[in-house]
């Protein structure tokens, strides 16, 4: 890259601003300090903010600050009473309920590191999890897709105390009937652990202390732990309260957040919601309408009824809104602040909802190992398929050369995305190797392809590994592929992710088999996959062929099947 491509793209703290800043001044607070602290500090920052206000309303249970603070202080003295020690490992088991934040923040205030467990999580996968972060407790609530599964676990000697919130606590659920919690050992009521007496002093935590395992396939697509610190956690939540462009004119930032109802419907063990959901609306002193699952009529009456003034999805949610009978009626005026991300939105139909909404969908782009801040596209910026938009203050992103990392490409060429900043993660647990893999010159490798122009508005054009996107999970072949090979029947396997109007990618399997092996349905796949990966793994579709592509070296080509579906799809649309 020439030396004026460089300077052009020069940090905020050389000599000239990125290009970014200076086509788009107004839409952040460049300037502004990040605030990187421990988790307590902001909860107790957003308590000063909030006062008396509610923080979590779920079904018709209304926890207002005062009380979440003073629970989690409460259940973090139990959880040392477990004899646990600072930088332990607890992992949370848990759908979208107020156990969730309340054991998230206890965690931290105890001094511990918090591992996320999906309710998708096929056995083995928990299994997986538990072993590599070293995780020995697990909290739990007892509805019947949570508490069996960690029965299991404690039986099978993989976990040694299980806590279990009773679900019954806070009303009747429309989702699941909770299930007796029986009387065994190893496992304990969280109701029990809110008797112990508080501490006269924390364990004391720093800025830079891991607080969170969150699994992920990185940038190979292969599982692992990535560490979160306390400070990348918060920084996070500080760069998303450093961005003004959703704010009115003369609007200040106090105003905005003492009026801001967030809608919580992503899964809080996902790192997207972890962060724009639950800590940003704590460290405002918002309100969080948590919902345990996607109902698009009661997200409507959240819009409509309630009044939310914040709505963060992934795109499957916001087609099934645009999809949803009557949508055009409904009273969107409520809403200041619509964000999609996860996956890619079909430009088409961002177009639609731009429309139906009467204000703009913000897309954006981050990953789990920037907890996962990156990037938003301000309202002033051109819409196109692939944009992500510009760098969230505080934040470095360049474009290198996919055949050398170390070198810078100019605007408008394809390479591969790195990013810097205060909000990127600490590395992989256990997996130096992998770590070291990742970086190149203190930047992290994204593992996207794309690009940015001259104004410092970047695009994805694809992803440098295989990895699918199925409404707004991580799905990775190399994992499903491993599943698959277990059946007695299957000789080799290749899956790729083809497109899907509302996933945005499904997986589907292609599959020679062995001789003499009798051929089996996609339902018998599924079947058959049900206990070894998670339900959104399961393919979607299945080709039973003769025999897959191959390279001259014997290595299968999943390259070329992609390269078949889309001739297929473009054929189609022809």
């Amino acid at each position: 890259m020439s030396q004026g491509a460089e300077q052009a793209f020069a940090d905020h703290s050389g000599d000239e601003l990125p290009p970014w800043r200076r086509h788009f001044p107004d839409v952040a607070d460049w300037d502004g300090p990040v605030e990187i602290m421990t988790l307590p500090d902001l909860l107790a920052a957003g308590l000063a903010r909030a006062g008396e206000r509610p923080l979590i309303t779920f079904r018709e249970r209304t926890i207002g600050f005062p009380e979440f603070a003073a629970r989690v202080d409460q259940l973090a003295a139990g959880l040392l009473t477990l004899g646990l020690t600072p930088g332990s490992v607890v992992g949370l088991h848990l759908p979208n309920t107020p156990f969730h934040p309340l054991a998230f923040f206890a965690a931290a205030r105890a001094g511990l590191a918090v591992m996320h467990l999906s309710g998708l999580d096929a056995p083995r996968e928990i299994e997986h999890k538990l072993r590599v972060s070293g995780a020995r407790v697990l909290i739990t609530t007892n509805l019947p897709g949570f508490l069996p599964v960690a029965l299991r676990f404690l039986d099978a000697g993989a976990a040694d105390t299980i806590l279990v919130g009773d679900d019954a606590e806070w009303g009747a659920s429309m989702v699941a009937e909770p299930i007796a919690i029986p009387k065994r050992t190893g496992l304990v009521s969280l109701a029990q652990l809110l008797t112990a007496s508080i501490p006269a002093a924390w364990p004391q935590r720093q800025p830079g202390d891991v607080v969170l395992l969150q699994f992920t396939g990185g940038t190979t697509g292969l599982p692992k732990a990535a560490m979160l610190s306390q400070g990348n956690l918060t920084a996070a939540v500080s760069m998303h309260r450093l961005w003004r462009d959703y704010l009115e004119p003369g609007e200040t930032l106090d105003a905005f957040e003492a009026s801001m109802r967030t809608i919580g419907v992503l899964p809080l063990f996902h790192i997207y919601a972890l962060t724009v959901v639950l800590l940003r609306a704590v460290r405002g002193g918002g309100e969080i309408l948590l919902r345990q699952r996607f109902d698009p009529g009661e997200i409507i009456a959240d819009i409509a009824v309630r009044r939310a003034t914040f709505f963060a999805g992934v795109p499957t949610m916001w087609l099934a809104l645009l999809n949803h009978p009557g949508i055009e009626a409904v009273d969107f005026s409520a809403l200041r602040c619509c964000i999609s991300g996860g996956a890619p939105l079909p430009f088409e139909a961002q177009t639609r909802l731009c429309r139906l909404l009467g204000r703009d969908l913000v897309t954006g782009w981050g990953m789990t190992e920037t907890a996962p801040a990156g990037t938003l596209l301000p309202r002033r910026a051109l819409p196109r398929p692939g944009v992500i938009g510009i760098p969230f203050p505080k934040i470095r992103m360049r474009v290198v050369a996919l055949d050398d990392p170390s070198r810078m490409v100019a605007p408008g060429e394809t390479g591969e995305l790195a990013i810097q900043g205060p909000n990127v993660f600490a590395g992989y647990l256990g997996q130096p190797e992998e770590t070291q893999r990742a970086f190149c010159d203190d930047w992290f490798l994204t593992g996207d392809v794309g690009r940015v122009d001259e104004l410092g508005v970047f695009d994805i054009i694809d992803r440098r590994k295989n990895m699918i996107i199925s409404g707004g999970f991580n799905v990775y072949p190399v994992q499903i592929e491993g599943a698959i090979y277990e059946h007695p029947d299957v000789a080799e396997v290749i899956v790729i992710g083809i497109p899907d109007a509302y996933l945005g990618q499904v997986p589907k399997a292609f599959v020679t088999l062995k001789p003499r092996a009798a051929p089996f349905t996609l339902e018998a796949l599924a079947d058959f996959l049900i206990e070894r990966v998670g339900r959104y793994e399961i393919p979607r579709a299945l080709e039973l062929r003769e025999a897959l592509p191959r390279s001259p070296a014997g290595k299968l080509l999943a390259s070329v099947l992609v390269a078949e579906e889309r001739a297929k799809g473009e054929t189609q649309e022809a």
